[in-house]
């Protein structure tokens, strides 16, 4: 049975390849249009976006909170999906309400070149940990940490991957994001019957952890909630889909994704719920799983981490190629230097692998703590229009948001205990909770001082 993993993934990676058309074209690589230039249809940007959210690392995180903090930790991770509704809003006005062609333009505009550097800091960030996340996912699937298999996997999958990227940039990921995601689902679909024809699934099971506002789950539903505003502005995968097509199409491929991911979120991660709350004392997830489900069906559970993990990795880089030749113009446009960039981000994601780092759940935490400092710029600057927020505002927030994930992240897998002995999720709220208060204060003040009014009476 263990020969049956390798197998399908080179069956997924060989169709993703003979999906891949070799692309000359700019327009394609970097902005995803077909060789006669056109924009894609809603389902291709529908299912890719999904397909680029529902990550190996999202699977797993959604599936390991639900073992853990039961349908609370579920529920928690389903909510950073929500996402997709705000993003469809900044997108909208960005696009629509102030014309700009990017998110970079917007902050340029309003915060002159401090605006897209921190930004970019920030994306750049994400897009190293979602390499980082995803290949640690297949290593893992594939042999124990450090091991040969773990490696090896580790290295090929990442190889096959950036081939194919690098042949067809931003095109050929949403032509295999359609195969990628329509295979996940009929993956997902077919692990939920075998599962629900056992005698697993119940309404005890499903809440086998009471929800007790104290408890890691709700603290986290809490966190979600409180970072879902600023989240999608951050991840570029999402933003870099939200400028190909137009308003309607745009518009509804967001609304669709939303439900669509929430609902594999939620499928996947009641696999966690129902394992946790038959597991016995030391237990990991994928232990209990195999025990309670066997080894044919837990085959289908890899499978579906392996094919959201190709799916996001070639999106992911994509995405990077964009970034530094596109938007912060550190190159020459030019598909050759886009396939550079994509070398470069996937060797720095290889890097984190190999330095050990094993939490998954540390780097959207991390990252999603950073994007927090956009949660102003968003309520002030995006829909508020206003236009006299100073720029030491805006780098207060940045540096703030900054050194919040700084904290967290040291405090997580340094153990510096700073913030005393409470539960890492606690902690995490916590942080959130400082970033936002002081950043949005900054801005608030930032405006008072810099109103026409108060100008005029000085």
């Amino acid at each position: 049975m263990t020969y049956l993993l390798p197998v399908f993934a080179t069956i997924v990676a060989l169709a993703s390849l003979a999906l891949t058309r070799k692309t000359s074209s700019t327009d394609s690589f970097f902005d995803g249009k077909s060789e006669s230039g056109a924009a894609p249809k809603l389902w291709t940007l529908v299912l890719s976006q999904t397909t680029t959210w529902i990550f190996a690392r999202s699977l797993m995180n959604a599936a390991i909170l639900g073992y853990y903090y039961g349908l609370w930790g579920t529920l928690a991770y389903a909510a950073y999906y929500l996402s997709f509704l705000t993003g469809a809003v900044i997108v909208d006005q960005v696009r629509f309400r102030y014309g700009h062609d990017s998110i970079q333009n917007f902050l340029r505009e309003r915060f002159g070149s401090a605006g897209p550097w921190c930004y970019n800091f920030v994306i750049a960030l994400r897009l190293i940990s979602e390499v980082f996340a995803n290949l640690l996912v297949i290593g893992i699937l594939f042999g124990a940490v450090g091991g040969t298999a773990y490696s090896l996997s580790i290295v090929a999958f990442a190889v096959v991957t950036l081939l194919y990227a690098m042949m067809g940039g931003l095109q050929a990921s949403l032509r295999t994001d359609v195969f990628q995601m329509l295979l996940f689902m009929a993956t997902l679909v077919i692990l939920m019957l075998i599962t629900a024809s056992g005698s697993h699934f119940s309404t005890e099971a499903i809440l086998f952890k009471p929800f007790v506002i104290s408890d890691p789950g709700p603290i986290l539903l809490l966190v979600a909630l409180l970072q879902v505003v600023s989240y999608p502005m951050h991840d570029p995968v999402m933003m870099d889909r939200g400028f190909l097509a137009d308003r309607k199409t745009t518009r509804k491929s967001f609304y669709h994704a939303a439900w669509i991911s929430i609902v594999c979120i939620l499928c996947f991660g009641s696999l966690g719920i129902v394992a946790g709350s038959q597991a016995m004392e030391g237990e990991q997830l994928t232990t209990t799983l195999t025990r309670m489900l066997g080894e044919f069906p837990m085959l289908f559970f890899s499978a579906a981490l392996v094919i959201s993990a190709m799916s996001t990795l070639d999106s992911t880089l994509s995405s990077s190629a964009k970034l530094v030749v596109i938007d912060m113009g550190a190159a020459k446009k030019s598909i050759f230097n886009g396939r550079v960039v994509m070398a470069l981000f996937m060797l720095m994601g290889l890097g984190f692998v190999f330095l050990n780092n094993k939490d998954l759940f540390s780097a959207v935490a991390v990252s999603g703590t950073a994007s927090m400092y956009l949660f102003p710029v968003i309520v002030f600057s995006l829909l508020g229009n206003n236009r006299n927020v100073p720029v030491t505002s805006y780098l207060f927030s940045f540096a703030v948001a900054i050194a919040g994930a700084a904290l967290y992240f040291f405090e997580t897998t340094a153990g510096t205990g700073l913030l005393g002995e409470a539960h890492k999720y606690t902690k995490l709220l916590w942080i959130c909770c400082f970033v936002l208060a002081s950043s949005c204060l900054s801005f608030w003040l930032g405006i008072k001082a810099h109103s026409p009014r108060l100008q005029a009476a000085s």
